[in-house]
């Protein structure tokens, strides 16, 4: 299947909804994407997609081990994963809370997976952060990171 995988692992609910909004953009670009919560995710639905883009809150600086267990299973595909667009988010409770450490743990797995990952030179750079609930600056910055992952996965399709 063409198109976009957004996974979320979200205790509170404010993870699931900034994958819901990242889904939202890809679709307002007629991207076609599936949403899942990371506990519905078979490790072997990950070849399916172009991209993969992964939430998590943050805890302890990182993401949660439902996660990192997903990460860990998809060891067994090392060099299957590469070539596809990797993404990430996260929130956070606090400002200063972890929202970038997070990110950056899960786009290290996907690097090392030989994944392309695409930063925005405006806004959130390393991919959409959160602190609590999306506000409308967190909204804003899902919504462009759905939106520039389904234009990256189009400019693909060209070549």
């Amino acid at each position: 299947m063409a198109g976009a995988i957004v996974i979320y692992y979200s205790r509170s609910g404010n993870t699931r909804k900034m994958g819901e909004l990242i889904f939202k953009g890809l679709k307002d670009e007629k991207i076609a994407a599936v949403l899942k919560d990371v506990k519905d995710v078979k490790v072997d639905e990950l070849l399916q997609y172009d991209a993969i883009i992964i939430g998590s809150p943050t805890y302890y600086g990182t993401m949660s081990a439902e996660i990192k267990r997903l990460l860990d299973d998809s060891v067994k595909f090392h060099g299957k994963l590469d070539g596809k667009i990797g993404a990430a988010f996260a929130s956070s409770a606090n400002i200063a809370g972890g929202n970038e450490t997070t990110i950056l743990d899960i786009l290290n797995a996907m690097l090392i997976h030989g994944m392309m990952i695409q930063g925005d030179p405006q806004g959130d750079h390393y991919g959409a952060v959160s602190i609590g609930a999306p506000d409308a600056r967190a909204t804003k910055q899902c919504l462009r990171l759905g939106s520039r992952i389904a234009k990256l996965i189009k400019k693909r399709s060209e070549q």
